[in-house]
């Protein structure tokens, strides 16, 4: 019976507010908020992650946000590298080209989770995927909503289609 390769996949969790969600959202928000995560998959020693320009990758960390401030681990795939990209490439040109990035309902971590289930059959963290909902859910971010919706996040990276 032939060995089935198996690749590990990784959550990389960035906090974007660098402490400051976690100091200042008691005020603001009147709830503790821990960060405000942006997430990348890594596997095939890559780290892949959706912005506002699209599906973006570089290697592990290898973005001006620099080292992860934590890593979830999410299992293995069986999914080779070249299928992977076959299947990022087909999201980068439909339901995660650009012009479909919104900072609440269609960002990082909508990607991430999409992509973790395809690859291990897991989700991210419900912290993470909770999290505009728990802001949309106070007045502030009520308030603040139309300046937060046209905020694209972009830590750089290659894009994997190649195109802007």
């Amino acid at each position: 019976m032939d060995q089935t390769d198996s690749y590990p996949v990784k959550l990389y969790i960035y906090d974007m507010s660098r402490g400051m969600a976690r100091q200042l959202s008691p005020l603001m928000l009147g709830r503790q908020l821990d960060g405000v995560w942006h997430t990348a998959i890594v596997v095939h020693g890559k780290e892949f992650f959706f912005v506002g320009e699209g599906v973006n990758n570089c290697p592990p960390s290898g973005t001006p946000l620099g080292e992860p401030d934590s890593i979830v681990d999410l299992g293995s795939t069986e999914v080779p590298a070249d299928l992977f990209m076959e299947y990022l490439i087909s999201l980068a040109e439909s339901t995660y080209s650009g012009d479909k990035y919104n900072l609440f309902e269609h960002n990082c971590n909508t990607f991430s989770n999409e992509v973790a289930q395809f690859l291990t059959g897991k989700k991210i963290p419900s912290y993470i995927t909770d999290l505009p909902s728990e802001v949309l859910s106070t007045p502030f971010g009520q308030a603040l909503r139309p300046l937060l919706d046209s905020i694209v996040i972009n830590p750089g990276g290659n894009n994997i289609t190649g195109k802007r």
